[in-house]
């Protein structure tokens, strides 16, 4: 089952939350891109596939689908997963693409960008906007950002199924303890792997190792609580599972750079 609500809209652009809870006992069904679409995972994992490949969809990655291009998502190891949609009509993005340095042909090269440092600030005003004005100004940035990363992204990999599953596992141990301890060898054990394998497995999939899954991830939320909240800034890195505050706001400017406090100032909602 599909639930979508449009954020905002405008003239050939429009951004949408979408939460979807199928699961493995739902069958996927083919689909089709009426539009230029750049989703962000917001949470849960899925199998986004066209006639281009395959991709493990993670939190923090882009989706990206050009027009009239047919796709399905499946969810053969996990249920659920909620994106924020931006789509735009062909020739609107088109004319995008072209100012954004891109060639007469708008189509994406690839299903995914994994969540790269490049698009870190930018998926945090996504994580924290809340008026239409604010929407409009990033479904701009956001096209103008992810078109020249998408032409020096390589495809993904083929993969079995079975090290999806694993990576999904695994991926879910990091979203359901985001302020706890997750070590190298939690993760391969709950991926019933070997470190080594795990390791090697994890990147293959998430274009990331899990070290950067796990920082960014928190870093995500951590900048949602300070957008949405007037907690202290100690308080919310100790609850992402950072040891002190300033290792907090090393990796929270090297990530987005700003400090928090300017992240908090320029996006308070």
């Amino acid at each position: 089952m599909l639930m979508r609500r449009i954020l905002a809209e405008g003239d050939g652009w429009s951004v949408s939350d979408i939460v979807c809870s199928s699961g493995p006992r739902d069958r996927p069904f083919e689909e089709r891109h009426s539009d230029y679409s750049i989703a962000l995972v917001r949470a849960g994992t899925f199998q986004y596939r066209s006639a281009r490949g395959k991709e493990l969809m993670t939190p923090g990655s882009l989706l990206l689908g050009s027009a009239g291009q047919c796709f399905e998502c499946g969810h053969e190891h996990s249920t659920g997963d909620h994106c924020l949609s931006f789509a735009y009509r062909p020739q609107h993005f088109e004319r995008l693409a072209h100012d954004a340095g891109g060639s007469g042909h708008a189509a994406f090269p690839v299903l995914r960008i994994p969540p790269v440092r490049p698009l870190s600030a930018l998926l945090a005003r996504c994580q924290a906007a809340c008026d239409a004005c604010a929407w409009e100004v990033l479904s701009l940035d956001l096209a103008a950002l992810v078109v020249p990363i998408a032409r020096g992204t390589p495809p993904g990999p083929c993969y079995e199924p079975s090290a999806a599953a694993r990576v999904t596992r695994a991926i879910r141990l990091l979203d359901e303890s985001i302020g706890a301890p997750c070590t190298l060898a939690d993760l391969a054990r709950e991926a019933r792997l070997s470190p080594f394998h795990f390791l090697r497995t994890f990147r293959e999939l998430t274009g990331i190792t899990p070290h950067q899954y796990q920082r960014r991830i928190r870093l995500r939320h951590a900048a949602g609580l300070l957008a949405a909240s007037k907690e202290k800034i100690i308080g919310i890195a100790l609850a992402c599972g950072f040891e002190d505050l300033s290792v907090f706001n090393r990796a929270f400017r090297s990530e987005f750079a700003s400090t928090p406090s300017e992240f908090r100032r320029q996006n308070a909602r």
